[in-house]
């Protein structure tokens, strides 16, 4: 058993299954959920957690893996709430959407140490519904994991980062390492361009046509997919926005530029061009 005991500050989607992943592995560790009651109840009927606590700082006692799973401003606000309250002994890691201010404050608060104590993380993995009761232990089964060091000695196949690398591929996680700069920059083109595109379509046919029956009589396959992920939540994207709006501006920017040259294009044989463009990229299956 490679942790004995693992605490999850925020048992939400990302949480909430990888709880149900590292229990239906039958490791044997003790898992220990932080959240609002009411959510600790429910992780606990679903077999998140073995046991439940409000209060964070409670939560980390005797834990040597710390898994920070909240939005990502308060991952940072955990960071220097737990960070001199847990073992120096455990690895505390996070699954935030951006990495450089996260990793920023874990060299505040760890200095040297931090290449020890601290390790940037992002499952890429989720679904438009952040809650509990959409968690499911098999949630990371073919997914990308992404390890962002805190510190550029920082050895990702040492002590228990090692540990923490066979427990993610035991639950069917795929390890690749990453720079926070390049992380935030890849993960504005394909994670957050895609969802600011999400929600301003949304957006813009909820201010277009409303209600309108017709337009949801209509509506198919494309556009159900075009719009699916704008369900997601504000409380999420408020904070990712904020910490890689340098990376978002820029790459909304690009968008911008390429649907003004579209528009400028619609009767040209460029429209042709752009769409044989378009036709050679194909995002890569995941394993499973």
């Amino acid at each position: 058993m490679a942790f004995k005991q693992i605490t999850i500050i925020g048992t939400g989607l990302i949480g909430g299954s990888f709880g149900m992943a590292v229990r239906a592995m039958g490791g044997g560790s003790r898992i220990v959920g932080c959240d609002r009651a009411h959510i600790l109840d429910r992780a606990r009927k679903m077999g998140a957690i073995d046991h439940g606590v409000e209060d964070p700082v409670e939560a980390v006692q005797g834990s040597d893996l710390i898994f920070l799973a909240t939005p990502v401003g308060t991952i940072i606000d955990l960071v220097e709430r737990i960070g001199p309250v847990a073992s120096p002994d455990a690895l505390i890691t996070d699954a935030g959407s951006t990495k450089q201010e996260i990793l920023n404050r874990a060299l505040a608060v760890f200095g040297a140490s931090a290449r020890y104590r601290f390790l940037g993380g992002h499952p890429m993995a989720g679904k438009e519904h952040s809650s509990i009761f959409s968690a499911e232990s098999g949630l990371f089964r073919g997914a990308s994991w992404l390890f962002v060091p805190s510190n550029p000695q920082q050895d990702l196949h040492a002590g228990k980062i090692q540990e923490y690398r066979r427990l993610l591929e035991s639950i069917g996680a795929r390890v690749i390492e990453m720079k926070a700069d390049r992380h935030d920059l890849l993960c504005a083109w394909i994670s957050h361009l895609p969802q600011m595109i999400a929600t301003a379509l949304a957006a813009t046919l909820v201010d277009e046509f409303g209600d309108d029956p017709d337009l949801h009589a209509i509506g198919g396959r494309a556009l159900r997919e075009m719009t699916r992920i704008a369900s997601s939540p504000y409380s999420m994207w408020r904070d990712i926005a904020h910490t890689n709006s340098g990376n978002i501006e820029r790459v909304l920017a690009r968008l911008e530029q390429r649907l003004a040259h579209i528009r400028e294009n619609l009767k040209t044989p460029e429209l042709r061009e752009e769409f044989e463009r378009a036709n050679r990229f194909e995002v890569p299956k995941s394993e499973s």
